[in-house]
């Protein structure tokens, strides 16, 4: 009876603890909250089995007043309580309050309350020039598409997909900005439409991703030889946190992502974190790991070490956090909450995109350069107003971060400037760009309708917002912007759609002849660093041009009959 007293209570113990392990995936690190709260998890089964093992006593022996021995049933009748498995209980429950005490202490201990110094050297900020902003003559690498309108159009190819659709699907937080060829490119895998749909295809995988150019606003598929096992998506052992856990039991990692190399293979990356500050203080990023989600091949990769195709290895968020713990905390915590001297933050969002909620995040946008991914945010005052100060740039492979003295408006501003130009129709704007035009930083953003399609582009002064642009097409919107600089038109003008400035992107067609043709497919290829488009009419003819120069493409679809200039097989497109 005793040692079934002891081996059942154990043994559901022990399987609660593997059940939990199982579920939870926490690494076995003492610097993961994670892991603390499992141990508490187990004390409290512990404490639970072994105290409900004390209730149980089928039979009791006693001794009547004549002195007899009395049999007397029972199910709750106490033992002493120098029994084992009380003892086991009595010790659990100190467990259980001595990790939540030691969880607390080392919470407090490792707050920016004590640590303040430590938190604001995080993060090296290094001076930067309004130069090292892209300028407009980059164009083709201006990436004016937010994660939503990507969103909307990847659903919509996927639509068209009747093998695929029906069992896949794409989720809400699957994107990610990448710099595939030297060009901005948003990725997302395709994921099981639920556990049943995981059972029927889990033999053959996940069949491929979709990739969107925020440049030219496509969608496309592509489909693998072979499907992607491990993906977050996937049940039991092929979920990707599961696999990467039982692969690196001690490593704290954060969400795995997803990305493509060079050669258009499908990689997801697990940023390597650690908490340099006490014990669960200064979050950093010392590496990566990269999974194959194809063989389920593994690499864990120092920060130093990252191949140049992983575009995010420190999560712009985390780049956030720690710029206003540098920018807050370098004269002290109560500074911080008290005085508040000389700080400041980035710039935040509603979180729920209401504007009169009180809670806030970093928000931040995607600039392409150099074959790398940075983000760029505004940066604000504390006091919440809603100017800039300047701007940080941070990459979000190596880390580096530059801050950019640029006074002026932030984006939400300037987006409401941009909407309120065109407040008739009804447009909303996207997360803007940032770029020089003739020196001068301004956003650049589209203008699109309830549907998500491309309606007007939009270039805002980032030191005076209420110099705004709008035009059809974006070298329409950047030289109608150039001479509004220069003083060759008014702000009325510059937003009359009659209005006509020849300048940007101004295209010599005296060489050119022109053919009117019907588009039978469009395709984008990157060549040398260059994005070309390629026509394919009707008739099998093929034309190509850089994208940039003939950009007003942008605005026509498959099966238009439309009239292009032509030199052999080079051609110019000028919308009439």
């Amino acid at each position: 009876m005793k040692s079934k007293r002891i081996l059942i209570p154990a043994l559901i113990s022990v399987i609660f603890a593997a059940l939990v392990f199982y579920v939870m995936c926490p690494p076995i690190n003492f610097k993961s909250g994670a892991f603390w709260f499992y141990l508490m998890v187990i004390a409290a089964c512990v404490f639970v089995t072994f105290g409900f093992s004390l209730f149980q006593s089928p039979v009791v022996q006693m001794k009547s007043k004549k002195g007899d021995k009395v049999v007397v049933e029972g199910r709750f009748a106490k033992h002493k309580s120098d029994d084992l498995p009380g003892k086991i209980a009595k010790y659990a429950a100190f467990a259980l309050g001595g990790l939540i005490v030691l969880f607390i202490l080392c919470q407090i201990f490792s707050s920016r309350l004590f640590h303040a110094k430590a938190y604001s050297q995080i993060l090296a900020v290094q001076a930067g020039e309004v130069t090292d902003i892209p300028s407009a003559e980059e164009a083709d690498a201006i990436a004016l598409m937010d994660t939503n309108s990507a969103r909307s159009l990847g659903d919509r190819k996927i639509g068209t997909l009747s093998h695929v659709v029906s069992q896949y699907e794409l989720w809400d937080t699957a994107y990610t900005q990448i710099n595939w060829k030297n060009h901005p490119m948003k990725v997302a895998p395709l994921s099981y439409g639920g556990f049943f749909k995981w059972i029927n295809n889990r033999g053959s995988g996940i069949p491929g991703y979709v990739t969107v150019d925020p440049v030219s606003m496509e969608a496309d598929y592509q489909e693998l030889s072979a499907g992607l096992r491990y993906v977050p998506s996937a049940y039991f052992g092929e979920d990707l946190t599961r696999y990467l856990r039982f692969h690196y039991p001690t490593v704290m990692f954060d969400s795995p992502h997803f990305e493509v190399d060079e050669e258009g293979k499908p990689w997801y990356v697990a940023p390597v974190i650690t908490h340099s500050i006490f014990l669960f203080g200064g979050e950093r990023v010392t590496g990566v790991l990269l999974v194959d989600p194809v063989g389920g091949a593994t690499e864990r990769l120092s920060l130093a070490n990252v191949p140049d195709w992983v575009d995010v290895a420190i999560p712009g968020d985390l780049i956030c956090r720690q710029y206003n713990d540098y920018a807050q905390l370098q004269k002290g915590f109560f500074n911080s909450i008290f005085g508040q001297v000389g700080c400041r933050e980035v710039t935040s969002a509603p979180t729920g995109g209401d504007p009169e909620d009180d809670s806030f995040e970093a928000d931040f946008g995607y600039i392409a350069k150099d074959n790398d991914i940075y983000i760029y945010t505004g940066i604000t005052s504390v006091n919440g107003d809603a100017s800039n100060i300047g701007f940080i740039m941070a990459n979000e492979r190596t880390g580096e971060t530059i801050f950019i003295d640029a006074p002026g408006a932030n984006e939400f501003s300037a987006m409401s400037a941009a909407e309120g130009e065109v407040q008739e129709k009804g447009y909303a704007a996207s997360f803007p760009s940032l770029i020089t035009i003739d020196d001068v930083p301004t956003y650049i953003m589209v203008l699109r309708d309830k549907s998500n399609l491309v309606k007007l582009y939009a270039c805002v002064n980032v030191s005076q917002y209420n110099m705004v642009v709008t035009a059809t097409k974006q070298n329409d919107c950047i030289a109608k912007y150039q001479a509004l600089l220069r003083g060759d038109i008014s702000q009325e003008e510059a937003n009359d759609e009659s209005t006509v400035v020849n300048g940007y992107g101004e295209v010599d067609l005296s060489e050119f002849e022109k053919k009117t043709v019907t588009v039978a497919k469009l395709q984008t290829i990157d060549r040398g660093g260059d994005t070309y488009l390629y026509l394919v009419d009707t008739t099998g003819e093929i034309y190509s041009a850089k994208y940039v120069d003939v950009i007003e493409m942008l605005l026509v679809s498959e099966g238009e009959t439309i009239a292009i200039y032509v030199k052999g097989n080079e051609f110019r497109y000028v919308r009439e």
